[in-house]
């Protein structure tokens, strides 16, 4: 966030400066209000561009084998421009490369799942999925598998969940 912020104000100095030499250059003929005009709207523009170039970055970033389950969209009200196009503000994604599955239980694995946030810090948790019955729970962190159903807690998603339907397709 304080990189992203100085890159701004760089933005902001570099383009009035621009302005400015352009106004020297000219012979004074660009009005004075131009410069911070100018300064303000490249401050507006690099600050677009970071929010929507967010999710492309830190989804290359991500190591082989984890893969984007589900995304979040944002629109704000001080945000205009994104009513026309909303920018992913969040995404959860799924660790298939080191999914553990149990001979007992066809179908049945043990995934990691990320959750990451524009400005939060990335959370975790280890999911319990079930491929065959279409169906997960959330268990406690390095838990490992049990073949009594009682003792964990199912839900049974939709039919368009995106970490089964992500997860099921990759393994």
């Amino acid at each position: 966030m304080f990189l992203e912020l100085i890159a701004v104000i760089f933005a902001g100095i570099a383009v009035a400066g621009v302005v400015m030499l352009a106004g020297r250059i000219s012979g004074g003929r660009l009005p004075k209000w131009l410069a911070p005009v100018a300064a303000a709207l490249a401050m507006i523009g690099v600050t677009i561009a970071s929010e929507y170039g967010w999710y492309d970055r830190t989804r290359a970033s991500l190591p082989d084998g984890v893969v984007v389950a589900e995304t979040g969209q944002n629109r704000s009200l001080y945000r205009p421009w994104t009513y026309l196009v909303p920018y992913t503000e969040r995404f959860a994604a799924v660790d298939v490369a080191s999914a553990k599955s149990h001979a007992e239980l066809p179908g049945q694995y043990l995934a990691e799942v990320y959750f990451f946030g524009r400005w939060s810090p990335v959370s975790t948790l280890t999911a319990r999925l079930d491929c065959t019955g279409w169906r997960r729970a959330v268990v406690a962190s390095g838990s490992a598998f049990g073949t009594n159903d009682a003792a964990v807690d199912w839900i049974t998603p939709p039919e368009n969940d995106g970490l089964l339907t992500t997860f099921c397709g990759a393994v």
